[in-house]
């Protein structure tokens, strides 16, 4: 039996008249790999701040963890982890003391981020650097480390925004095994990112444009429906003025 952990309902954020969310309509399941897809200023890290309890909607309704978006964004950020562009370390604190002061922000209990930290450091074989600072670590392991200082109180949901700009394919492979590993023992996965390779790594998908969801369902019934050999020329079809799907109706597949 599917369990929702994520609802949301013709939920909008406009800016003036500038509608940056448009109505946005989806679920997504407990340990599903979630990927919301579009190109730079489609809508996405907008839509997640939302959910994030980050920004307060202009309409439509959305429930995150079982708590709603207006009356609960507190409750929601204790059940989430967040992963941004920017990452959220602090550069002149070794990776250690970034460990061991997140764990105390997420309320961890001494004992508890005590032994998460050990345990992250030799998970990531970072040992020779625990004490380095984080400003002088290869990017690489700034976003392995984010990534697991963001779920390091257990959340039911991370939200993932972008997390694998900027790095080589090989650790960008990496990442999402780590990502599997976590969908795979239950943790809901929403990732935001503009590489459409990544797609194909995801269980479902929905596709945004100008605000708006065009395509929503896994990567080969999108190719399916949209007769394509990838993912990349889906989006294609799906950007490209007055062509198929756009307009704001999602498909469900």
């Amino acid at each position: 039996m599917m369990i929702e952990v994520i609802t949301s309902e013709k939920l909008s954020k406009h800016f003036g008249n500038f509608k940056a969310v448009d109505q946005i309509t989806f679920s997504v399941n407990k340990g599903e790999i979630f990927g919301f897809l579009g190109a730079n200023g489609a809508g996405k890290t907008t839509a997640m701040r939302m959910l994030t309890g980050l920004s307060k909607p202009t309409s439509g309704m959305a429930k995150v963890a079982g708590y709603d978006v207006y009356r609960n964004p507190e409750d929601i950020k204790r059940h989430i982890g967040y992963m941004s562009q920017k990452f959220s370390l602090y550069e002149d604190l070794s990776v250690l003391e970034n460990i061991r002061f997140f764990g105390g922000i997420y309320g961890l209990p001494r004992k508890v981020w005590k032994a998460k930290s050990e345990a992250l450091i030799e998970r990531l074989g970072m040992a020779e650097m625990a004490h380095a600072l984080v400003r002088s670590i290869p990017l690489g392991w700034k976003q392995k480390l984010s990534f697991s200082i963001a779920i390091l109180h257990d959340p039911a949901i991370v939200f993932l925004d972008e997390p694998t700009g900027g790095v080589d394919p090989v650790t960008r492979r990496q990442f999402w095994e780590m990502i599997y590993q976590v969908a795979h023992e239950g943790m809901t996965v929403f990732v935001t990112t503009h590489y459409m390779d990544e797609a194909e790594y995801c269980h479902r998908i929905s596709i945004m444009v100008d605000g708006r969801i065009a395509a929503l369902g896994s990567p080969d019934a999108l190719k399916r429906q949209f007769g394509t050999q990838s993912m990349d020329e889906v989006f294609l079809r799906l950007a490209r003025p007055g062509s198929s799907g756009v307009g704001g109706v999602a498909t469900n597949i």
